[in-house]
């Protein structure tokens, strides 16, 4: 998917407005969704908010984790390998680990 659709998706997923508190959610890039997300973050599959996608590229998965930790999301940049490609976000909770 392109850096655009993915961005769109995911502002929709999560019906991101200008009231959005960016710092209660966490955004980040892998190669393995689910042990990441829901290994080491330890998110809820059934009952937490998440959502993941597939970009185009490492640099394009790079990118659009840029463009929404300078919203203010937690996360941080530099992780992966030449198949980084899953972009992945999640409203943190309690049991959420960054």
């Amino acid at each position: 998917m392109s850096k655009e659709d993915i961005i769109n998706e995911i502002k929709q997923h999560f019906n991101f407005n200008e009231n959005t508190k960016f710092s209660q959610y966490y955004f980040g890039i892998t190669d393995d969704i689910n042990r990441r997300l829901f290994t080491e973050h330890n998110v809820d599959k059934e009952h937490d908010y998440w959502i993941y996608r597939t970009a185009n590229s490492k640099a394009c998965a790079q990118e659009i984790e840029e463009y929404f930790l300078g919203l203010g999301m937690d996360g941080d940049t530099g992780g992966g390998n030449d198949n980084t490609t899953k972009v992945y976000c999640y409203k943190k909770n309690a049991h959420t680990k960054p």
